[in-house]
């Protein structure tokens, strides 16, 4: 029987595609209504820590290094007050294999397409996570085919995205070049169908516990360098893996008491599936496209669930702008003798500002470095920027409009955080969550529990937000 390939009918087929290509049935984790077994899920993959660090051992991933940050510190304590100025310290990820902390998700997801048999992976991403799916896989010994939105409708590429392109097909990959628009997970589903491969999707609960291993040699780290667990962890924040990942990771080395703060690119006002906004963004990843979308509604990716659940972890919420990032990507590369790409300074120029605030004697990490390299380089992104009429200049960086402004600061000083209201993402969750219910249904215990656990609210809070979501209506 011929298979029907219209857009329709193939999207009407996702589930089935999913569960086949992933192999997980992810009704059996559910518990009610919303209510849902994450840790079961995470658990049932069958990778322990000391499995995963025993994975990524044999593919040299992980056990990077953790540098200290002595001249930005230095820098960062001539802002503060008096006593303050925590010192900051960063895991280097670009001593990964592809240069990120996306080869620890990508490791496991392709191991276990390697035990499973399948003849190769796929994976749907316009970043760093394509080329750690395909470096992996080449070690592997699998075929790989990335699907990458990479162009607007004229046909020009971000220049990080074109640098991402070239460091996949180093590897081995076949990558599928889009434009911006609906059908990247219309093509993703087809080509999982046609090619029975494994998909390797960023939000599996595979791609989360290949994480956990940073968190927790984060840990062991600081524990080792100063005798005492780091007080802020501070992370980009996007699609929610990284964050969560971390979390866990630091939890299971008993880091408790450490704060999680999560931080983005402020990109207020433009729109991630708009053909004129594509181009205008700057960065690929970290911004709040991403991570206010997947933080008030985690559920909006390529598997039946979302095993990335930023929400629960986070303690802190920040945004920085574009030219702050591409100010501490300059001062970082100066100052330190450490040249990295834009993602991971995102978390770097918010730690800036964060250790201005704390104590001498407390630590900041950031979490991750990125490689960089010509396309993801500032000053490529910047003259992208001018050539779509965006004017770039230097001043006071709170000035600056995403998509019509990028305003690089002219002292360090000027660097500061924006506060993201959690208890507004919260509300937003809660109702994103009863919207998907059909009308009359009456949420469970498990179900009143469950949403506790994903805002880290009491059932009271939860009950108070319901009801005033009835009451908006």
């Amino acid at each position: 029987m011929t298979t029907v390939r219209d857009y329709q009918a193939v999207m009407s087929r996702r589930r089935e595609i999913m569960r086949d290509s992933v192999g997980i049935d992810y009704t059996q984790y559910a518990r009610g209504a919303l209510a849902f077994d994450y840790e079961m899920l995470l658990s049932d993959t069958g990778y322990d820590l000391d499995s995963v660090q025993r994975i990524q051992s044999h593919t040299a991933v992980g056990d990077t290094p953790l540098a200290a940050l002595e001249n930005l510190t230095a820098l960062a304590r001539t802002l503060a007050l008096p006593g303050h100025g925590a010192r900051i310290f960063v895991k280097d990820e670009a001593a990964n294999p592809s240069g990120s902390f996306k080869d620890r998700r990508a490791s496991i997801s392709v191991h276990q397409a390697k035990r499973r048999g399948f003849a190769g992976v796929a994976a749907a991403t316009s970043g760093n996570y394509g080329a750690a799916v395909a470096s992996q896989a080449a070690k592997a010994g699998l075929r790989c085919i990335v699907v990458q939105e990479a162009v607007d409708s004229r046909g020009v590429a971000q220049p990080e995205i074109a640098e991402k392109t070239r460091a996949c097909e180093a590897y081995g990959a076949e990558v599928i070049r889009l434009s911006v628009g609906p059908e990247l997970f219309y093509v993703f589903l087809r080509v999982l169908e046609d090619t029975g491969f494994f998909n390797a999707s960023l939000y599996s609960p595979y791609s989360i516990v290949g994480i956990e291993t940073l968190g927790y040699e984060l840990a062991e780290q600081m524990r080792e360098r100063t005798g005492r667990l780091p007080d802020v962890v501070v992370t980009t924040h996007a699609g929610g893996g990284n964050v969560t990942g971390t979390a866990r990771g630091l939890r299971k080395a008993g880091a408790h008491t450490t704060r999680m703060v999560a931080a983005s690119v402020d990109l207020q006002g433009l729109h991630m599936a708009s053909d004129r906004d594509f181009n205008r963004k700057s960065f690929t990843t970290g911004h709040t496209g991403f991570s206010i979308p997947f933080t008030t509604w985690p559920d909006r990716v390529d598997v039946p669930r979302n095993a990335a659940r930023p929400l629960r972890y986070i303690d802190r919420f920040v945004t920085v702008t574009q030219g702050e990032v591409f100010y501490i990507t300059q001062a970082l590369a100066e100052l330190e003798g450490l040249e990295r790409g834009p993602a991971g300074n995102t978390a770097l120029a918010a730690a800036f500002v964060i250790a201005r605030e704390l104590a001498e004697e407390q630590t900041v990490v950031v979490q991750e470095t990125e490689y960089t390299g010509a396309g993801k380089h500032p000053l490529a992104q910047l003259n992208l920027a001018r050539q779509l009429g965006i004017e770039v200049r230097r001043g006071d960086p709170r000035c600056s409009k995403p998509g019509s402004s990028i305003v690089v600061p002219t002292h360090p000083e000027q660097l500061a955080v924006t506060d993201v209201d959690l208890e507004r993402i919260r509300r937003s969750y809660i109702r994103n969550a009863l919207n998907t219910l059909a009308p009359g249904t009456v949420l469970t215990t498990d179900d009143m529990a469950f949403l506790a656990e994903e805002t880290r609210s009491s059932i009271d809070a939860i009950q108070e937000m319901i009801d005033a979501n009835r009451r908006t209506q």
